[in-house]
């Protein structure tokens, strides 16, 4: 398939060459003000924290003494913590001495084998080092003789090397106390310093907030209130939330470090679980950093290797459990940022700002999302960064059906389906589909061969899903199952049959469309038909008026405008007056009002934007049931066709054997329970072959004209099928069909040899069911066969043209 045609104008050049600027800008700022914008960004991360504490100690003792109270509870806090850590090192340093033996037995134990090729080639490495200048490395004598003369040679004692020996500097004066100063404090005034400013600016901050809120509402704002309150408060409650979890989570990790190695038998276990608290605010790194410690001293205590794989796994338990169940339960719909997301802008903060911006990481992450997804000019803050899905079903199926032969948009189907309901996949995938594709075939984005076989696949899948039992989606079970758990409801009154046609307005898709309905008309037990959109609306019109039908719905896909649904609509009205017409636009969301005006002054009915709409109103205004029944129309030429069946001298006859042969073959051919050879008589309806009827009616052997389907095969002469008498309007309170709760007929019209309707060859079902057209076509020969029998009895004054099935189903 050829790939998507693309335009390229010099405006969107020119906006790509701006938004890298703008960003490189952005980055650079960040980058050179960091001194500024670390200390505010900490400021606001602590005040989000704080906030929730503040507002609900004001309620009691106001604001200011709110304020002051939380940040003396803070320095006591750091305070108490503080002078615990200091002991807890104190405490360390003393005994670090006495694990000098257990430190130089885990050296030893590292030591290689003698012999080994390691071993070898340490040796080799120490040789060489020997032989460098200052090395130790053993000289040979010197050997003196005269020339041309070996006898004379003598041997003297090497010479040792000279050592060299370290020059140290000793210094006699006092150092300045200014420079001792300077050389110790000096490196604490930075951190300290910030430390200092941070604090002010959360105390100002936690004075003013509302006042700071209403500022960037005004400055961020610029008029849309609405949008910026709502932004702010996402923004505020995420980091809120994100911020109080984190510090559970690390607060519980840390307080099960130190009872961990407590237990174990590390030393201070109190200062490795609170720097076990603190390092876990650093993402990725922190815990890892928090683990090398504890595990060097359980080294250094331990004479055995027991203490310190303890502790390990101690570590990484507990890092596991956290990351892969509690964190996700706690940050996952607090957050809103995708795990990719988390790490990438780890690095890029981190690469900003060092440490601070690991830690800061997160919640500015969290800030970018809520702003992405607030304002529509940094949408694409959302799609990068959020945990939501990058593409709707919609967006995604259509992206499949563009690359076929791979099947992906079968399989996005069935996963969609788990989860909704098939008019729901239509409605809000589908038709969105169809929409897409013919706006982007207008804008030239996609050619004709692209857009055919894009209709193609989806003609395939309406058709494939339409060949599956409606399965509830889960959604729907769970809320059935919710309304028998409150109450035990009885079972729903059943919906009158309705016959429906739809007729596309004027495209393909508008019959694709038409497709979707008529298999959700089917589902709810209508009878529905959809016509080809490759017909004229005189065509149209005709199919119609041909089809006697209740409903009839024209199918309009957006874009589509509602020119042509209008013509058909008036057209329609001027044929059949009293016939209800419902207009579907599809996906339409603009000038609904208008246009919905504009069509019921055209003679529709209703009009509806979606199919789930579509078969509410269906359903409302089809013909209700009736509380009496209605009895068979009596055809103009009755007194013929009663003459024919009297010569037959069929009516009053004893059962055959070969009628019976054939109802009895074909309760078991179709898998129903009763199959009748009836004869229409005057007031009554007479069985001359039965199998399956009920007691009282198989020794009667007749029943009354007015309460027979079979009437109605006679009057009309075709194959009659009813899926479900209990939803047609004609039979619906049928005392002889609800006193034996027979709910399924087909019947096909049995013809005297002079072509009169005399009887019906049918089939009936205690359910409700389906005929194929398979099925339809062997009951027509079974009718045959019969008819072939009646004609054997027939006198000549009837004998003629062989009779045939009037059989339009």
């Amino acid at each position: 398939m050829p790939a998507l045609k693309t335009k390229t104008t010099a405006t969107d050049a020119l906006v790509g060459i701006w938004t890298v600027l703008l960003t490189a800008f952005i980055v650079a700022t960040l980058y050179f003000a960091r001194e500024l914008l670390i200390p505010l960004a900490l400021s606001a991360l602590l005040t989000f924290l704080l906030s929730p504490l503040v507002t609900r100690i004001e309620h009691w003792i106001g604001r200011i003494a709110a304020v002051l109270l939380v940040v003396a509870l803070i320095f006591t806090g750091f305070g108490a913590g503080g002078w615990m850590l200091t002991r807890q090192l104190v405490d360390l340093a003393t005994k670090l001495p006495e694990y000098k033996g257990n430190i130089v037995n885990k050296m030893h134990a590292f030591e290689l084998p003698k012999g080994g090729a390691f071993t070898k080639l340490s040796q080799t490495v120490e040789e060489l080092k020997q032989e460098l200048p200052g090395g130790t490395a053993t000289v040979s004598p010197t050997i003196t003789q005269a020339p041309g003369k070996p006898e004379t040679a003598v041997a003297s004692p090497p010479r040792s090397r000279s050592t060299a020996v370290p020059v140290q500097m000793v210094e006699t004066s006092k150092a300045n106390p200014i420079e001792l100063v300077q050389l110790i404090i000096a490196p604490l005034l930075g951190p300290l310093g910030m430390a200092a400013l941070v604090l002010v600016l959360v105390i100002c901050m936690l004075f003013q907030r509302e006042d700071l809120r209403n500022r960037l509402i005004r400055l961020i704002g610029q008029g849309r209130i609405s949008a910026t309150t709502r932004a702010m408060d996402d923004a505020g409650h995420r980091v809120s939330r994100y911020l109080l979890m984190q510090l559970l989570v690390n607060v519980t990790y840390g307080t099960v470090i130190a009872i961990g190695l407590y237990f174990i038998g590390v030393p201070n276990a109190i200062l490795w679980g609170a720097l076990g608290t603190a390092l876990r605010f650093i993402p990725y790194i922190g815990p890892w950093v928090a683990t090398i410690l504890p595990t060097l001293l359980a080294l250094a205590v331990s004479p055995h290797w027991t203490v310190p794989i303890l502790t390990v796994a101690l570590f990484a338990g507990l890092e596991l459990l956290l990351n892969n169940v509690l964190e996700p339960l706690l940050y996952g719909a607090h957050t809103g940022v995708s795990s990719i997301a988390l790490i990438v802008a780890a690095v890029f903060w981190t690469w900003l700002w060092g440490p601070l911006g690991l830690v800061l990481a997160t919640p500015l992450t969290v800030c970018l999302v809520v702003m992405g997804r607030h304002v529509p000019r940094l949408s694409f803050l959302s799609v990068v960064l959020s945990d939501e899905e990058a593409l709707t079903p919609a967006e995604d199926c259509y992206h499949r059906l563009l690359t076929p032969g791979d099947g992906d948009e079968l399989e996005l189907v069935e996963s969609y389906l788990k989860a909704n309901s098939l008019t729901a996949l239509y409605d809000f995938v589908f038709i969105p589909v169809l929409t897409t594709a013919e706006t982007d075939a207008r804008a030239e984005l996609l050619d004709e061969e692209q857009l055919r076989m894009l209709e193609q696949s989806m003609r395939d899948i309406i058709e494939d899903l339409g060949t599956r039992p409606a399965v509830p989606a889960k959604e729907d079970v769970e809320r059935a199952a919710s309304a028998a758990d409150e109450k035990a409801l009885p079972p729903p009154a059943l919906a009158p049959d309705c016959r429906v046609f739809c007729l596309p307005a004027r495209a393909d898709r508008d019959e694709l469309g038409g497709a979707m309905l008529i298999q959700l008309a089917r589902q709810q037990g209508f009878g529905a038909q959809n016509a080809p959109a490759k017909l004229v609306a005189g065509e149209l019109l005709t199919l119609v008026e041909k089809a006697d039908v209740d409903v009839t719905c024209i199918s309009v896909v957006a874009p589509s405008t509602v020119i042509h649904a209008r013509y058909l609509c008036l057209k329609l009205r001027a044929l059949l007056p009293r016939l209800k017409i419902v207009i579907g636009l599809w996906g339409a969301t603009e000038d609904v009002t208008e246009a919905t005006k504009r069509l019921r002054d055209s003679g529709a009915d209703e009009v509806v934007t979606t199919l789930a709409d579509a078969l509410v109103q269906i359903a409302r205004l089809a013909p209700p049931l009736t509380d009496e029944m209605t009895p068979a129309p009596i055809p103009d030429d009755e007194e013929e066709r009663l003459a024919a069946l009297a010569e037959l001298n069929l009516l009053d006859t004893e059962a055959e054997p070969v009628f019976d042969r054939i109802t009895a073959k074909l309760t078991r051919v179709f898998e129903v329970p009763i199959a009748l050879i009836s004869l229409i008589d005057r007031d009554r309806q007479f069985f001359k072959s039965q199998t399956g009827l009920p007691e009282n009616l198989a020794k009667a052997r007749q029943t009354a004209r007015n309460v027979s389907v079979c009437g109605h095969v006679v009057a009309k002469n075709q194959v009659m099928v009813i899926e479900d008498l209990a939803r047609d309007r004609r039979f619906a309170n049928n005392p002889l069909l609800k006193e034996h709760g027979i709910r399924f007929y087909a019947g096909v019209p049995l013809l005297a040899p002079n072509g009169q309707p005399i009887g019906s060859l049918c089939l009936m079902d205690m359910k409700p069911r389906q005929l194929t057209e398979r099925e339809k076509r062997l009951l027509l020969e079974y009718a045959s066969e019969v008819m072939e029998e009646i004609a054997k009895r027939a006198p000549q004054t009837l004998a003629g043209t062989a009779p045939t099935t009037g059989a339009s189903a």
